[in-house]
């Protein structure tokens, strides 16, 4: 079954690096399955509210939330937004580390954290509300996200 993604990520520092994973199945045989979600510099000069009005529109009709998670991704809070607002919506999610991949200077980064502080604030599910602890967390290179990416997303259920 197709699911549709909506890709969560730090925009300034890894968008490069996101694109790569975002567009991965151009340069792959087989179709991973996923829809893409994702139109953010039109946006972001607009401010808070026109920033969270799209996230709310771009999660329409999404399946799934992939965090692509850098090296402060954690600490961006439209990304903690995005998360909040995938759990209302009933999305799977998951979380991919995208620190080894080149950025367009061919420059790796540090791994970044997966504690996004807590979130879910109306879940009575306490233990659940740290990232890591709630939701499965690839490495893009190390987990071989080239070739495991479609099963990941096809494996993610709330």
């Amino acid at each position: 079954m197709t699911k549709s993604v909506f890709f969560s990520f730090h925009h300034d520092l890894d968008a490069w690096r996101a694109n790569q994973v975002r567009n991965h199945n151009v340069t792959k045989d087989d179709n991973a399955g996923y829809l893409d979600a994702a139109e953010w510099e039109k946006v972001e000069k607009e401010g808070d509210a026109a920033v969270k009005n799209w996230i709310d529109d771009q999660l329409k009709g999404t399946s799934v939330t992939v965090v692509l998670i850098g090296a402060e991704t954690s600490t961006r809070p439209f990304v903690k937004y995005e998360l909040e607002q995938s759990w209302k919506k009933g999305n799977g999610i998951l979380g991919i580390h995208i620190h080894n991949l080149k950025n367009q200077n061919g420059e790796i980064t540090t791994k970044g954290d997966t504690n996004f502080g807590i979130l879910f604030k109306d879940s009575s599910d306490d233990a659940g509300q740290v990232f890591a602890k709630k939701f499965q967390t690839y490495d893009w290179v190390g987990d071989k996200g080239f070739d495991n990416f479609g099963k990941w997303i096809e494996s993610t259920t709330k």
